[in-house]
């Protein structure tokens, strides 16, 4: 039988039973898975579906291209999907190959899974492409890189980002033995809806089985606000108000942006961004068991509101200096312990862009719901890890078990069409 023609590419497809003996022998252990946001991105979002993944989508599309990758800046989606790969390309050129056909991927899937001058209908019905079966719907891909990249096999140890590292056990973590940490390769894939970004990923995945292979996943979904304002989680309690204003250039060139060049920062990683993964498991049945009086005091906010607990809403900011005993608002409170609000402590601010979780039931019939933390930040060191620190033996430790995630560096943007990811990094 002949081979049809992939609409996207003009390479042949196999046929279907080739495609399906292949996905089985990767399946059995072979190669498997081989613009920075705008400001009216926010405004975009606040038209999207709200819901979990469900509904027809909403069609919208974010850009690709630019001095940063989309899905840092970009106003959380519905829903997510955090990927780790291990990278099994044989050599560097095969790598520089790899991020080139991610380029090409993420761009293709991004305008919509389908080129400008080929439409849905005109697809054969039996096409293993997954792209044009799906509209954009919000779709951002944000690809880091991780320590592991930068061992031997590449030769790119002298290019590796000054503060790239595997991310430490903390006093507090449950990671050690998890099978869901680090990686050399890290896929952040946000959509409106899930089925646009399981699609996505399945993409991907078929056009990469030769350079990567799947290592953890992680799903994850946006909460409605309820009843307005930021999203809750899985403890019932908002999470994320206090992030930094990410529409003031001054702000995200401090906080958020890696300045090649300059602090020890290869030039390469200019308009990166070091990214920060934790999936944080919350013990709710245990939490449930807990007084409201003291699930605030924990927190540090109100449940009902988001309030700080000497205000009124979510957006009050805390003042904590007439407050130095913590009669209002206890000195062990998790937002006062992650945030005091200092001069001193105003450069260790990071950009939350987490999303909830739910696995279903352990195996001794407790509920498997948390957070799939992420943050972005322009030095890993200075930011994330000095405010962890301060957060070790808070009060919350005994509600929550951080049991996997990694660090990973977010590559600069795309800068062109003859530009692709980590070029600066691969030539």
């Amino acid at each position: 039988m002949t081979d049809t023609p992939d609409p996207a590419t003009g390479c042949p497809h196999p046929h279907r039973r080739s495609f399906l003996r292949g996905a089985a022998l990767g399946a059995a252990g072979a190669a498997v898975l081989g613009a920075g946001a705008l400001a009216t991105d926010r405004a975009a979002a606040t038209t999207s579906s709200s819901g979990g993944g469900g509904g027809s989508g909403s069609g919208r599309r974010l850009p690709f291209e630019g001095v940063h990758q989309s899905g840092i800046l970009t106003p959380p989606q519905a829903a997510a999907t955090f990927v780790s790969f291990d990278a099994i390309a044989p050599d560097r050129a095969s790598l520089q190959d790899l991020f080139r056909t991610l380029t090409d991927r993420i761009r293709f899937l991004t305008t919509g899974g389908t080129p400008p001058d080929v439409s849905i209908a005109s697809v054969p019905s039996d096409s293993a492409t997954l792209g044009p079966l799906v509209p954009s719907d919000g779709l951002t891909v944000t690809v880091g890189v991780g320590s592991s990249l930068f061992d031997h096999r590449y030769g790119l140890t002298a290019r590796k980002p000054a503060r790239l590292a595997p991310m430490p056990v903390f006093p507090d973590d449950h990671t050690v033995g998890s099978t869901e940490l680090h990686g050399d390769i890290s896929l952040q894939i946000c959509a409106d809806s899930r089925d646009t970004v399981m699609h996505a990923l399945r993409d991907i995945a078929k056009h990469t089985r030769s350079g990567m292979q799947l290592n953890w996943k992680a799903d994850g979904f946006h909460a409605a606000p309820r009843p307005t304002g930021t999203q809750r989680n899985q403890l019932g309690f908002k999470d994320g108000i206090a992030n930094p204003d990410t529409t003031d250039p001054t702000v995200t060139d401090t906080l958020i942006w890696t300045r090649g060049g300059s602090d020890n920062e290869p030039a390469w990683t200019d308009g990166g961004s070091y990214q920060v993964i934790r999936i944080i498991r919350m013990l709710v049945e245990f939490w449930d068991r807990v007084s409201l009086h003291e699930q605030e005091t924990m927190l540090g906010r109100r449940r009902d509101t988001g309030a700080p607990l000497d205000g009124t809403s979510e957006s009050d900011i805390p003042d904590y200096a007439t407050d130095p005993n913590g009669l209002r608002t206890p000195l062990t409170a998790h937002i006062r312990l992650a945030n005091p609000r200092t001069t001193t402590t105003n450069n260790q601010q990071i950009l939350r862009r987490g999303y909830n979780y739910d696995r279903g039931v352990d195996n001794n019939g407790n509920l498997d719901v948390g957070l799939l933390f992420c943050c972005y930040q322009q030095d890993v060191a200075r930011q994330f890890q000095a405010v962890q620190t301060r957060l070790i033996g808070e009060p919350l430790v005994d509600y929550i078990q951080p049991t996997g995630g990694g660090y990973f560096f977010a590559l600069p943007g795309v800068r062109g069409s003859n530009d692709h990811l980590a070029s600066g990094l691969l030539t």
